[in-house]
């Protein structure tokens, strides 16, 4: 079986997720998984839900934050870098607009009549 690369980091409590690799606060993990996994299928290897996690960025762009979450069945490529932050993490409103974000959030945004520009989310 074909296998890709992928380097992951886990943020605040959800460094837990890591096992031994958990460095209290943060983890950093390697795993060589599937051709043709997705960002779903890490958070299974993980025993991580979706709802567990904060923002996400892959590879620096923005592909998850409370209440939206688009990128399930985002296909990861080999030495894709993927950021889990914990519901707690702060990212300054005010970057939001301009930050860079993967292809399915951008449709999710574009689809949202507030277009996700807002400070609190309802759990």
């Amino acid at each position: 079986m074909e296998t890709i690369a992928v380097d992951v980091w886990l943020y605040g409590d959800l460094a837990r997720f890591a096992g031994e690799a958990s460095q209290g606060s943060y983890a950093h993990v390697q795993f060589n998984v599937p051709v043709g996994t997705t960002i779903g299928d890490l958070l299974a290897k993980l025993n991580m839900t979706t709802k567990e996690r904060g923002i996400t960025f892959i590879n620096g762009k923005l592909s998850s934050m409370p209440g939206l979450q688009p990128d399930m069945k985002t296909t990861l490529k080999n030495k894709d870098r993927v950021a889990f932050f914990h519901q707690q993490s702060m990212w300054p409103f005010q970057y939001r607009h301009g930050a860079s974000v993967t292809e399915e959030m951008r449709d999710a945004l574009d689809g949202h009549e507030d277009h996700g520009l807002h400070h609190s989310y309802k759990k």
